[in-house]
């Protein structure tokens, strides 16, 4: 029986081994599988990632330390940005609801305790950047980067993280479907057979050369007790490709701008399959002469399948201002139009 998926940040996550856990992996899969990855490539990965803190750490003092609470996973990319799922650094507050918040403390490997702010953040696609003080970014041991490019099904991958708050721990696995939904973001997502429970959330999902091919999200239970942790080997992840996008307009201090087309779909059956027709069309695929009714076959010779398909090909592969050319079937006869994308 299929599962709500569940997203991967626990509530409030014990952390009790965590300093006895620190050189150990837990490995989803064999030996083999691990040994098939250069080890510089894994401890590399495992160096750069960081534990997010509960937000009651801060409220620890000399007199009363309290437990070390982690609730999410991060990695650090470069001069002191930490990369996290903006669901694992949100705080619930009474007045205003769920906020972002401003600054949170993270976890190193080695067990430095560093403060890190708000730099950008999308909930669009549950991305947030943090940076760590000028101070304490010598602390940081080590940085890793995006993957150029899209990943394929069958890749191998292996993701770092704090599974209920411990670790750091490993786990391998491969990519399966590159192109998934769920209703918890408004992206696509790439899946993953790699073990993940509550805690893993905004860690990286690395390829075989450590380099990030996608955040992690969430997971879908195959399994459920209520009274035990959140763990699945269903994993899905933001896609680097995106997540790069966000990150950089964060960097740069800019807002995240996506290409829009103008044109509300609806599925339609042409002949035993399956497509997409135009229910209402807008600026600025309306003065490029798309009109009611046609239905969507291929943007710039890819062959668009639903909705989310083309939502995703145009912030993934256009920029606003480009120009694509729109293939589309009105009644008998196949058309093409050039269409300068909008932006939002």
């Amino acid at each position: 029986m299929s599962r709500m998926p569940s997203r991967c940040s626990p509530p409030i996550v014990r952390c009790a081994a965590l300093v006895l856990a620190t050189a150990a992996f837990m490995t989803a899969l064999g030996p083999d599988e691990a040994a098939a990855i250069e080890a510089a490539k894994l401890e590399r990965a495992k160096l750069a990632t960081i534990g997010v803190l509960e937000d009651t750490q801060d409220q620890r003092t000399p007199d009363k330390p309290g437990k070390i609470l982690v609730r999410g996973t991060g990695f650090h990319l470069r001069d002191g940005y930490i990369v996290t799922a903006r669901h694992a650094a949100e705080k619930q507050d009474v007045t205003t609801g769920t906020t972002i918040q401003k600054q949170i403390r993270i976890l190193t490997t080695d067990l430095h305790e560093l403060t890190a702010d708000l730099v950008g953040d999308s909930a669009f696609m549950d991305v947030v950047v943090y940076r760590v003080t000028e101070a304490h970014r010598p602390k940081l041991q080590t940085s890793v980067s995006f993957a150029p490019g899209d990943v394929q099904p069958g890749q191998e991958v292996f993701t770092v993280g704090y599974p209920m708050g411990w670790g750091p721990t490993m786990s391998f696995g491969h990519l399966g479907n590159t192109n998934t939904f769920l209703q918890t973001v408004d992206t696509r997502l790439i899946q993953a057979d790699v073990a993940a429970c509550s805690g893993n959330s905004g860690g990286g999902l690395f390829n075989e050369k450590g380099e990030v091919v996608g955040i992690m999200h969430a997971i879908i239970q195959t399994e459920r007790d209520d009274s035990t942790a959140h763990c699945s080997r269903m994993a899905f992840a933001i896609p680097a490709i995106l997540a790069e996008r966000i990150v950089t307009a964060a960097l740069d201090g800019k807002p995240l701008t996506f290409s829009k087309m103008g044109l509300q779909m609806v599925a339609v059956k042409d002949g035993t399959r399956w497509r997409m027709a135009v229910k209402d069309v807008l600026e600025p695929a309306k003065s490029a002469g798309i009109e009611k009714h046609d239905i969507i076959i291929a943007v710039d010779d890819t062959d668009i399948q639903d909705a989310a398909h083309l939502k995703n090909y145009l912030i993934e592969r256009t920029k606003p201002g480009q120009q694509v050319s729109v293939k589309v079937r009105r009644i008998d006869t196949n058309l093409t139009f050039t269409v300068t994308l909008g932006g939002g």
